[in-house]
Parts: C-alpha cells; structure tokens; sequence
C-alpha cells in the first residue's frame, strides 16, 4: 500500500496509552508523526486543506506493543500440551527431557531459512491483531551458533514485515544437555562468547536470564547481568515464575527494563523494582496454559505505583497463542486488570519495558505507530475476544492495513 504523507482522522475516541480521552478527538498524522491531536471544537481544519480523509469515528489507540515473545522455534510441543492435561507438571515434563530442551532440538536441526519460514505468521498474526513493535528472544539454541541463527531470523522479520523488532539474547534459558553437571561453565559460554558474538554481529538489542530451580540461580543471573553491562546492554529477567528465589530484586539492582512473570515476588521484590524503575510484565497466557494457581501480586504492585506491562509469551510450551487483544481480555479475567490498565499495559507500559517510552502512546510529535479500531470504547477490546475489530493500522506513518 502506498505511502501517503498526511491523513486525518475526526471524531474519535482517543486512548492514549494511559486513558481514554474525554473528548472527540480530530488526529493528524504528516511525515511518519502525529502532527496534530486536538478535541474537534479546537480543531483548527484549516492546516489540513491537502490530507488525506482517513475516516471518522470509531477508536483509536497506540499500536499494541508486545514487550515478550519467543515466536521463532523449530517443532511443536503439542504432546506437552496433552500430557499436561493428563496430569504431568512443567517441572516433571522439563526435568523428562521435555518442555525446553525438547523445542533446542528442534530449533537446533532448523536451517535459518525454516526457522523464518515458520516465524513469519506467527508474526502477521500479532500485526494483524494490531501488535507494532514486538520483542523476540532467543533461547533455544543454547550454544553459540544457534543462539546467533535465531537472532539473524528476528532481525530478518524486522526487515521483512512491517513491524518494529526488538531482539534478546536470552542465552541463559536452559541448561543445554552438553552441559547437565557443568552448568557454571555454560555460564562462562553465555558471557564470554555468546553475548560478545551477538555484539559483534549487531544481532542484540537486551539481554535476559530465566531465574528459577530448573534453569539458573540467582547468583549465576547475576554474571549474566554484568557480562551485559560490560557491553552496554540493558537487562531483563524471567523470575519469581514459579517459585521465590529473589531473581526480581536482583534484576532490579542491575536496573532490569523489566522483570516478567512474577507470579511469586515478593514485597522486597515489589520496593526493589519500585526504585529501579523496572516494569512489571506479566503474561496470562502462560498462566493460562499452564492452569497456574499462584496470581502475581496485582495490587501490591498497584499500591506501589509499579507499571504493568501485558504480553503474549508466545512459545512453543507454556504460552502458544499469538493473539495480543486475547491478553487482553486474559488479564481482565485472570488477574483482575481493569481494562484501562490491560490496555496501557500493552502499550505505553509494554514500550517502557523495552526502553522505548516514546513508543505506546499518542501525543503530538510522536511516531505515527497507530490502530484505529471498530468499536466505540476502548474497554471493548478487552472486553470481546473477537478477531476482526482492526480497521486501520499506521506503522511509521504507513498505512498497513486498510479496509
């Protein structure tokens, strides 16, 4: 579809990733960026003699930030997902061989060309739901080459679709199977020449660790944070998913963007996070899939004043769903967010936990990453699990979708 330079839009309901606006708003976008975002009685038409009338009506939001996926993998995890439902836990499938390691394999024996070939719609699915920019880690390579091959395919993705990617090097996922009794070594390997290959390549945009009993120690993290830091990367952490080992309050001494998952942190996690300024993501789906019990500890961290971030986790295993207005509506019914803060969560605060706060929000000035929607309140999108609702989407000030 071909670029147009200014668009104008009248009459709408404006969330700007914070709250709904209390007025009808008249929106101009000129040259990648909104140039105008004002009630329509303070309109001034005049300055948009020559833009394009892109519509009236309806509700307009950022676009969806999904701030933590794991979308390019090799295989399928379906069996897991049966015997989960026979009774078979996360830990007992992981520690059979399973849960991970089991997608490594299979990411391993992928050439780079597969492994793009299979991520590319799971990648449209999150655009055609209205996602703009969306993180993508790596994880399951676990050794140097494949960690790298991943990203190569993340950056490629980026380049192809229309669509902002952010990477992760989260080379500290698992414990490869080459490394069972020497799991301090393989850290070695994750510092000493997985992060610099990544660098060196251009491939890394943060860095993140999985701080848990099935996968690394607090004090292991920790060497991952500092071999980050030493190349300026900024940090970000899996922790308190499935048990309290502290990992939170950790990532937030190294100034962690966010800390993901949390369904077990604690207060001192909360006052540590609360100072680092670290973002709270938390991710329904894998709560969901996995028929997790323990909540994350929503109103400490509203009481707190932490910002909450909503994600897919969409993975092989524990979070296989490429839909973000489904996390939408998830930690609604899950978690108990009002649909406001679902929605900020999946845009002004998703942006905040990759370090792009000028993402996620629309103000005059900013870059023209936009969702114009068919429904009449923003509380709609959480409200209905309704696929088809998208009737505009603006990447960079480009009209992607359009009908």
């Amino acid at each position: 579809m071909p670029e147009i330079s200014s668009l104008l839009w009248r009459d709408m309901t404006v969330f700007d990733g914070n709250r709904e606006l209390p007025e009808p708003m008249a929106v101009l976008v000129r040259d990648g960026r909104i140039e105008a975002l004002q009630p329509m009685q303070e309109f001034d038409a005049m300055r948009c003699e020559y833009a394009h009338d892109a519509g009236r009506g309806g509700v307009m939001t950022p676009g969806l930030v999904d701030c933590h996926t794991h979308l390019v993998f090799g295989g399928s995890r379906a069996d897991e997902f049966e015997m989960r439902l026979e009774g078979a836990s996360y830990e007992a499938i992981a520690k059979a061989g399973g849960g991970i390691l089991s997608t490594v394999r299979a990411t391993r024996a992928a050439s780079e060309e597969a492994l793009f070939d299979k991520a590319q719609p799971r990648l449209q699915a999150l655009i055609d739901d209205g996602a703009t920019t969306v993180e993508i880690k790596s994880g399951y390579g676990l050794n140097v080459e494949d960690e790298l091959k991943m990203l190569r395919v993340a950056r490629r993705l980026g380049e192809t679709l229309p669509v902002r990617v952010v990477t992760t090097l989260l080379g500290a996922h698992a414990l490869p199977p080459e490394y069972a009794a020497a799991s301090d070594t393989y850290i070695d390997l994750v510092c000493d020449e997985m992060i610099p290959a990544a660098v060196a390549e251009g491939l890394v945009d943060m860095v993140d660790v999985f701080c848990e009993a099935i996968a690394f120690s607090v004090a292991q993290c920790e060497r991952v944070f500092q071999a980050a830091q030493t190349h300026d990367l900024p940090i970000k952490a899996h922790a308190e998913q499935l048990s309290k080992l502290g990992g939170s309050a950790m990532a937030a001494g190294y100034g962690a963007r966010s800390v993901d998952h949390i369904e077990y942190l604690d207060e001192a996690g909360i006052a540590a996070m609360r100072q680092a300024g670290s973002v709270a993501v938390i991710l329904p789906g894998a709560f969901h899939t996995l028929r997790e019990t323990q909540l994350p500890p929503i109103q400490a961290l509203r009481d707190a004043g932490v910002p909450m971030a909503v994600a897919t986790d969409c993975n092989p295993g524990s979070s296989p769903l490429f839909m973000p207005t489904l996390m939408l509506n998830l930690a609604c019914t899950l978690f108990r967010l009002t649909p406001r803060e679902a929605l900020a969560g999946m845009t002004a605060h998703g942006a905040a936990a990759l370090g792009r706060r000028e993402l996620g929000r629309l103000y005059e000035g900013a870059p023209a990453d936009l969702c114009v929607w068919d429904i009449q309140r923003p509380a709609e999108l959480a409200y209905a699990v309704q696929p088809g609702r998208l009737r505009q989407r603006l990447f960079r000030g480009e009209l992607t979708h359009d009908r």
